[in-house]
């Protein structure tokens, strides 16, 4: 990260969902994230229906028949939260299923408060901080 890169953060499971992903996925996704810390757009990158703007944005990438997002808030001024990662289980449509939307509404609210502490000038993290960070966190599936 150079000086002039806005921070990122990732909330609740959304790095430890991301690290699951397959390699040219976390690729497409990485760079993405790189490009919103610069202040740009990825060419992929296209705003969340149902957050009025460009502020909470989703990146799709598919993989070997399989259809992976990430969603990002550039919303919070000089900060970029990761606000979840999945992989899209519907073979129908292509909307987000509701639970994943409640899931990415809890999270920004969540990412609200780190950034309204942030700004308070605590630049520790106290144990509730990182328990609001850690909430909402998804049982994995079990390997095979």
């Amino acid at each position: 990260m150079s000086p002039t890169d806005t921070p990122l953060e990732f909330v609740g499971s959304s790095k430890d969902d991301l690290s699951e992903f397959p390699v040219s996925v976390k690729l497409c996704v990485g760079f993405a994230l790189r490009a919103a810390q610069k202040g740009k757009k990825h060419p992929d990158a296209k705003p969340l229906k149902g957050f009025h703007g460009a502020g909470v944005v989703e990146i799709v990438s598919d993989f070997d028949g399989n259809t992976f997002r990430a969603v990002y808030t550039v919303k919070l001024k000089g900060m970029v939260y990761v606000l979840h990662a999945f992989q899209k289980k519907s073979k129908t449509g292509i909307q987000t299923p509701k639970s994943e939307i409640d899931l990415i509404k809890s999270r920004l609210r969540d990412a609200q408060t780190l950034y309204q502490h942030a700004m308070e000038g605590s630049n520790e993290k106290t144990d509730k901080h990182k328990e609001q960070r850690q909430r909402v966190r998804r049982p994995r599936p079990a390997k095979r």
